[in-house]
């Protein structure tokens, strides 16, 4: 990397997620990453918005005023909000072919839209990290050995874009490659292998399940829990009384199972959007 593409000082990053009108706390981690990269002072100006909230990208992308734009899907995937609908509203077009613009020119601005934060490889060490952490704030009945454990990831997983379900997919392998966990597999909540099918995909007795989800929205808080074995009623007594969705660990089907939280709030995903912003600076 070129040490001119080190300094981002006259540069914005430009942070998008895809908001929701019905769920307020699925902003929560595009905020909290981009006061966290603001607060490291890396960039000129840095600015969340969203697909479908306001402050609306297309908005903020209009008034930012740098000399370079660096615009991060803070999307799970290179899927079909990431790869699709929000570069096609930017004006890059979809990313429908590998040669597809990832860079655009408006008079004295340079704007690049970067590749998803999720498919990055750096993703990795967040998986690990969240899987980590889950069992050893619940250690009972005692912390399991990774050797004797089965991690699964969680994804959403999709039929309108065959690349949905690849950064799930990509992390297994890796993580696969590295021999720490005894198992390590891919679930979702829309294809299969479903999430509910991980009791029988292994004969572990101890499972890490880490949802590969940016924010804590229904999905994470009520779909995978119930999926996961959860009764409903429980999951929903839980929200009512603001408590986390699962019981750390419960054991269900004769295995003991610890749920972690989504990723998007891991403390290390700032300098994966840096890594992201280097890559689209990179000269070619």
């Amino acid at each position: 990397m070129s040490a001119v593409n080190d300094d981002l000082s006259d540069a914005a990053l430009v942070l998008v997620g895809h908001g929701s009108t019905v769920n307020a706390d699925s902003s929560a981690p595009v905020y909290q990453q981009a006061a966290a990269l603001r607060a490291g002072r890396r960039f000129a100006h840095v600015h969340q918005a969203f697909w479908k909230q306001a402050p609306f990208v297309t908005e903020v992308t209009r008034t930012v005023d740098a000399p370079r734009v660096f615009i991060v899907p803070f999307f799970i995937s290179d899927g079909y909000f990431s790869d699709e609908v929000i570069p096609r509203e930017l004006g890059f077009g979809p990313r429908e072919r590998p040669d597809a613009p990832r860079l655009q020119r408006r008079g004295r601005q340079t704007l690049y839209y970067c590749r998803a934060v999720g498919s990055h490889p750096s993703m990795t060490r967040v998986i690990l990290a969240r899987a980590a952490d889950v069992v050893a704030k619940y250690p009972f009945p005692r912390p399991p050995k990774p050797a004797e454990t089965a991690l699964f990831i969680a994804g959403h997983g999709t039929d309108r874009n065959e690349n949905s379900r690849q950064a799930v997919e990509s992390q297994v392998e890796w993580i696969r490659s590295q021999k720490f966990y005894t198992a390590v597999h891919g679930v979702y909540l829309e294809e299969a292998p479903r999430i509910g099918d991980c009791y029988r995909m292994t004969t572990a007795r101890n499972l890490v399940v880490v949802p590969f989800f940016i924010s804590d929205g229904v999905h994470t808080q009520r779909d995978i829990p119930v999926l996961l074995g959860a009764p409903r009623r429980v999951i929903e007594a839980r929200a009512t009384g603001g408590q986390p969705p699962w019981r750390n660990p419960t054991e269900q089907q004769g295995k003991w199972l610890w749920y972690a939280s989504s990723v998007g709030s891991e403390p290390c995903l700032a300098e994966v959007i840096v890594e992201r912003v280097f890559e689209a600076a990179e000269p070619r």
